[in-house]
C-alpha cells in the first residue's frame, strides 16, 4: 500500500483550535472521518490510507483530544459546539460542496446529530459502533413500553454494555483514573480483548489527558438525550456498519431504524468495538462502496450484489443480493434447497454431475430468483472443484451461502463392501464436502464478510446399521468435520451447519448401490426402498425449509424429520439402545 502525503493546519471552532489533517487530491469528493473516544485521528490510518488513492480525506482531533484544544467545564463539550466545530472543518476543507461523512464510536454519535440537523452539509453518511443517542432513547422506551422477556432483556443487555457511560458521570473519578494509569490499561485491554496492538499514533501519546477531558462528552449530552430524546430523522444516504462482537453497542440498535432513516444500508462484520483497526481493508471497501452508488459510478457485479444486500426496505426478502451455490443441485434435496433460496431472492449457482439436470434446476431458480447459473462438477474430483471455486469467484464473486449436499448412497454388509466401494462412497459424500468447505471458506475468510456453509450429514451420522456402513461412516465423518468448522471458522463471521434428513423421498432411493448382490436383487432392494420412502411422503421441500432456516438462525446440527430428531436424542441420552437396534437388518 502507497502511503499518500498528510497535510496539517489548525482551524478555528467555537472557542477552540482544532487539528485538521488532510489527504489525497482537494479536486476529488470529500470524505471526513470522525474519530471516537478515547481515540484521536490516527485510529483511521489504515483507512485513510486507502481511500485517499480515490478521495480527499479529511480527520480531525476533536475538541479535548490529541492537538486539538481541550476546553474545561462540561457544558463546553455538548453537541452545539461540537456541531460548530464540524461547520468550521466544512467550511475550511470542503467548501463548495457537501462531503460523506464517515464516524466511528463518540465520532458516529456526533456524526448522526450532524446527519439529522444539517443533512444539506452531507452525500453519504456511513455510521459504525456509535448510534444516534435520540434514536437510542426511543428505542429504550419502545423495549420497556412492551416489557415481553425479549424486549426486556435486549434493553438490559444494552444497559450491562453501558456501565462506563454510568460511571463518567461520577465527578473527578473518571478522570484521576485517566491520569494515574488508565490509560496502560486501556492500551493492554485493546490488545488482549480484540487483537489490536498498538502501533504509532494508536493509543495516542496523549491518551491520558484524552481520556479525562473527553469524559466531558457523556456528561454533557449522554443522559439528557437518553432522558428526553428528541425526534431525529436524516434523508441522507445512510450506512450502518454493525459489528457483531462490538462489547459496547449492542446490534438489537438498529431496530425500527429505518422508520427514522428511509435510505438505510445494514451490513454486519465478525468484530470488535474497534473495527477501523481490526479491519480496515474491509471498512475501506464498503464506505468505498456505500460512495461510488451514491455519486452514480459504476460497481462491479459483486458490488452491486453486496449492496442490494445491505439495502433495507420493507419489501426486501430475506436472500437478496446474495450468491448461493448448490452441489448437487440437479434433483431431490439440491434442487428444492436452490428454489427455496431462489424464492427469498438469492441469485443460485446449481452444480451437479449432470450439467443438463443442473441448467434445469438454474432455469427454475431463475424464474423464482434473480439469475440462476448451472455448472457440471464432480465434487470427488480436487481439480475440477478448485476450477469450479474459481470461476464462481471470477464470474459471480464470493458466495453468502455454500450448500454442500452432493451425495450418493450404499448399503449392504461390510464384508461385501469393496475397497472400491469405500472409495466411491467416500470421495463423494466426504471428500466432496471437504473440497466445498475448503475453497468456498477460503474466499469468505479472505472476504472478511463472513457466511455460512451448510454440510448435508444424515440421521445414519448418529444411528448406527450393520446395513449401512460406508454410507453412516461417510455422513458421520460430515457431521464431525462440520462441528470441527464451526469452531474454526466463528471467529470469523462464518457459520456451518450439518443437515440430518431422515426418511426423505428422493431419488437417491433408485440410484443408491446395495453391494453383494445381483443385478436383480439389487433392483428389487431398490424398489422396496422407493416405495417405503413414498410411503414415508417426506419430500426433499421439507429438507430445503430447514437449511435456509439452519442459515438465517445459524444452527449447527439439524435433525430434520421426526424419525431424525428421535434418533439423535437416544444418541444422546441412550447410546446402548441404538447399538442394539443396529443388530436389525432392516433391509
Amino acid at each position: 500500500m502507497t502511503t499518500t502525503s498528510k497535510t496539517t493546519r489548525h482551524v478555528r471552532g467555537d472557542g477552540v483550535d482544532l487539528a485538521v489533517y488532510e489527504q489525497g487530491d482537494r479536486s476529488r469528493p470529500t470524505v471526513l472521518l470522525m474519530h471516537g473516544y478515547p481515540d484521536t485521528h490516527a485510529v483511521w490510518d489504515e483507512v485513510a490510507e486507502r481511500l485517499a488513492a480515490r478521495y480527499h480525506v479529511v480527520r480531525y482531533d476533536v475538541r479535548g483530544a490529541g492537538a486539538s484544544s481541550r476546553p474545561f467545564g462540561r457544558k463546553n463539550y455538548a453537541f452545539d459546539y461540537l456541531m460548530s466545530d464540524m461547520r468550521a472543518v466544512l467550511d475550511a476543507t470542503s467548501p463548495d460542496g457537501p462531503v460523506h461523512l464517515v464516524g466511528h464510536d463518540w465520532g458516529s454519535i456526533q456524526s448522526w446529530e450532524a446527519a439529522c440537523t444539517m443533512p444539506e452539509r452531507f452525500r453519504s453518511f456511513t455510521s459504525m459502533s456509535g448510534p444516534c443517542l435520540d434514536h437510542v432513547g426511543h428505542w429504550l422506551r419502545g423495549k420497556l413500553s412492551r416489557p415481553t422477556p425479549r424486549n426486556l432483556r435486549q434493553a438490559a443487555g444494552q444497559s450491562a454494555r453501558s456501565w462506563y457511560i454510568y460511571f463518567f458521570q461520577t465527578p473527578v473519578v473518571p478522570e484521576v483514573m485517566w491520569r494515574t494509569g488508565l490509560s496502560t490499561s486501556f492500551s493492554r485491554s485493546l490488545e488482549i480483548g480484540e487483537g489490536i496492538e498498538p502501533r504509532e499514533g494508536h493509543p495516542a501519546r496523549t491518551l491520558a489527558r484524552d481520556g479525562a477531558a473527553g469524559v466531558g462528552l457523556y456528561r454533557a449530552n449522554m443522559v439528557q438525550r437518553l432522558r428526553r430524546p428528541r425526534d431525529r430523522r436524516t434523508d441522507v444516504p445512510t450506512q450502518v456498519i454493525v459489528p457483531t462482537k462490538d462489547l459496547f453497542v449492542s446490534p438489537h440498535l438498529v431496530g425500527g431504524l429505518q422508520e427514522r432513516v428511509p435510505n438505510l444500508s445494514l451490513r454486519t462484520i465478525a468484530s470488535g468495538h474497534w473495527v477501523p483497526r481490526s479491519h480496515p481493508e474491509v471498512l475501506a471497501r464498503w464506505i468505498n462502496e456505500h460512495i461510488t452508488a451514491v455519486e452514480g459510478g459504476a460497481l462491479t457485479t459483486t458490488e452491486e450484489r453486496a449492496l442490494r444486500r445491505a439495502k433495507v426496505s420493507r419489501d426486501r426478502r430475506p436472500f437478496d443480493g446474495s450468491l448461493v451455490v448448490v452441489t448437487g443441485a440437479g434433483s431431490g434435496i439440491g434442487r428444492a434447497t436452490s428454489l427455496a433460496f431462489a424464492e427469498l431472492g438469492a441469485e443460485v449457482v446449481a452444480a451437479d454431475l449432470d450439467l443438463e439436470s443442473a441448467q434445469r434446476t438454474a432455469e427454475l431458480a431463475g424464474l423464482l430468483g434473480p439469475h440462476g447459473h448451472a455448472f457440471g462438477v464432480d465434487v470427488s474430483d480436487p481439480t475440477a472443484m478448485e476450477d469450479f471455486a474459481k470461476s464462481v469467484l471470477h464470474g459471480h464473486g464470493v458466495p453468502e451461502v455454500v450448500v454442500n449436499n452432493a451425495g450418493i448412497g450404499m448399503a449392504g454388509s461390510f464384508l461385501d463392501h469393496s475397497v472400491e466401494d469405500w472409495e466411491k462412497v467416500l470421495d463423494v459424500n466426504l471428500w466432496g464436502v471437504i473440497h466445498g468447505s475448503r475453497l468456498f471458506a477460503a474466499q469468505m475468510v479472505e472476504q472478511g464478510q463472513g457466511g455460512h456453509i451448510v454440510n448435508t450429514a444424515s440421521a445414519a451420522a448418529f444411528t448406527p446399521s450393520r446395513t449401512l456402513p460406508a454410507y453412516a461412516t461417510s455422513k458421520a465423518a460430515v457431521l464431525m468435520l462440520s462441528e470441527c468448522l464451526r469452531a474454526e471458522l466463528a471467529g470469523k463471521g462464518i457459520g456451518v451447519s450439518a443437515i440430518c434428513p431422515g426418511i426423505v423421498n428422493t431419488n437417491i432411493t433408485k440410484t443408491s448401490r446395495f453391494v453383494g448382490q445381483s443385478a436383480e436383487e439389487q433392483a428389487k432392494s431398490q424398489g422396496r426402498a422407493a416405495r417405503a420412502y413414498a410411503m414415508r411422503n417426506f419430500g426433499p421441500e421439507g429438507v430445503a425449509k430447514q437449511i435456509v432456516a439452519a442459515v438465517r438462525k445459524d444452527r449447527a446440527v439439524v435433525p430434520v424429520t421426526p424419525e431424525a430428531r428421535l434418533s439423535y436424542l437416544t444418541s444422546r441420552v441412550s447410546p446402548r439402545v441404538m447399538r442394539l437396534l443396529a443388530r436389525f437388518d432392516v433391509g
